[in-house]
């Protein structure tokens, strides 16, 4: 790990630790296949971090002509480019739609001006029905004047209808490798596209997920121990969800983007654990209450930015002071949620319940990028000790077959 980068996890007092200690063995042996892996051209979402793929390149071709991109795409198309961009300060507004609720879309159009507005529209099969709605959508509303200016699509190779529609509109193109799913896309054009339009350097963003990967194959690395510790806790303790809880606002897709890719990826047959995001402070004061004197079904996991000596510092007001506010005078804002970090972790332990601490250091693009990799590796390591593929989403497939069904009941009654 970096120095800045460190995991601590605090058991129970009954966990099993010979269970963990098997598991842990398995855990290393599946972290140094997916190195080897990786070393022999496989897993391409991963070595995605160790080398650049002309992302740049597009994005200077497309990002200096926009005050707005609106990024059109859902779930894995949408959430690490979200993320990545939740930590930039830019001149260009990077605006997400993910969703097909006509009220939400109307109203993030009305705010931007299409005279001024990029848009890129993402779907790796080319035939998701949402993102397909969406661009027939925003397509009328650009206009179709200068469109090859302003649209640009990234899709798979070959016949889908998102490339064929953008082949007959003449906008560009960008290919969506085929072996990358969707959830694990953030390394890729995907999510580095709209980081690089939002200003991050997504160079750091390759280096800090490559300083996890490089890692991986080494005993017990972060991954490995965290899918153990997972992996355990829902086999031999019946925990059966698990939550994630930044204290960064920044880091709040973060966590969405991690619900997908643990509920897809270890959610088949019965089995895995149900994700839960939540946001310190925030949740502290809607959710904590729950977690500390609710059910204990629950593995916790608190992602703690350095966040000492940041933002306001807080003194007496002129005229306006009182003295139950002195642990709180001459401190910044920044140490109060530092302080209230710690606080949770704590009672947490006082608990008894099992609890992790991640510490990253500042929150920049290489710490975000660690923490990428951290979670993949460790959701497709757990995923291998349950003994079920971390790449297929066999079950949501019936409701994009009874979608379509019900729409083509409606055409044929119109």
């Amino acid at each position: 790990m970096t120095d800045s980068y460190r995991q601590n996890i605090f058991f129970p007092n009954d966990f099993n630790k010979t269970a963990y200690d098997a598991l842990l063995i398995k855990a290393n042996d599946v972290a140094q296949k997916i190195s080897a892996q990786v070393a022999g051209g496989n897993y391409p979402f991963l070595s995605a971090a160790l080398k650049d793929d002309g992302t740049l390149d597009a994005a200077r071709k497309f990002s200096g002509k926009f005050s707005d991109v609106v990024v059109l795409g859902t779930g894995g198309s949408s959430l690490g480019g979200k993320t990545c961009c939740a930590i930039a300060d830019s001149k260009i507004n990077v605006h997400f739609l993910a969703n097909v609720d006509p009220d939400g879309f109307d109203r993030a159009l009305k705010r931007l001006d299409p005279e001024t507005t990029g848009v890129i529209a993402i779907s790796k099969s080319g035939n998701t029905a949402e993102t397909l709605c969406q661009l027939h959508a925003i397509v009328e509303w650009l206009g179709h004047n200068n469109l090859k200016e302003k649209l640009l699509v990234i899709t798979e190779a070959g016949d889908n209808v998102m490339r064929k529609i953008a082949g007959q509109l003449g906008v560009a193109i960008l290919d969506h490798n085929p072996k990358i799913g969707g959830r694990y896309s953030v390394l890729s054009i995907v999510g580095m596209l709209p980081a690089a339009i939002a200003g991050l350097d997504i160079a750091k963003i390759r280096a800090g997920a490559a300083d996890i990967l490089n890692r991986a194959s080494t005993a017990d690395s972060a991954a490995a121990i965290g899918a153990a510790v997972s992996i355990t806790l829902n086999k031999h303790h019946k925990i059966n969800q698990t939550v994630l809880m930044p204290y960064a606002d920044a880091l709040k897709t973060f966590a969405e983007w991690y619900k997908q890719l643990w509920a897809e990826s270890v959610g088949k047959n019965g089995l895995g654990t149900t994700p839960i995001d939540a946001l310190g402070t925030v949740d502290q004061h809607s959710q904590l209450q729950l977690y500390l004197d609710g059910p204990r079904d629950k593995f916790y996991t608190l992602i703690l930015p350095d966040h000492a000596e940041e933002g306001a510092r807080i003194s007496p007001l002129k005229n306006a002071s009182d003295d139950r506010l002195a642990y709180l005078y001459g401190r910044t804002m920044g140490d109060l949620i530092a302080a209230e970090g710690k606080a949770t972790l704590q009672s947490l332990k006082n608990k008894d319940l099992p609890v992790r601490c991640i510490e990253i250091g500042k929150l920049n693009e290489h710490t975000l990028g660690a923490l990428f990799m951290h979670f993949m590796l460790e959701t497709m390591i757990g995923a291998e000790l349950l003994g079920i593929n971390a790449f297929d989403q066999p079950a949501v497939e019936e409701g994009k077959i009874l979608t379509k069904k019900y729409l083509q009941e409606l055409h044929n009654a119109a």
